[in-house]
């Protein structure tokens, strides 16, 4: 359920908003990385999570374009 709430909410949001939240998740996958890199990440799991919220983010985008054409 949490997760469908999670899409629900990016389905709400503006192509602007989308594009933002698009941004800052990549940024946290950057730093993920970085921190695991480095050793000092104590929960890989968000890693995979990080992730697919991200592709989450890329197909709400992908359909408010399709519906947009």
């Amino acid at each position: 359920m949490k997760i469908n709430q999670y899409v629900e909410d990016l389905k709400a949001k503006s192509a602007a908003d989308l594009a933002e939240e698009l941004v800052d998740a990549k940024k946290e996958l950057f730093n993920l990385r970085f921190q695991n890199a480095t050793n000092q990440l104590d929960n890989t799991s968000r890693i995979k999570e990080v992730r697919r919220n991200i592709a989450r983010i890329q197909t709400v985008i992908t359909e408010k374009a399709k519906v947009a054409e």
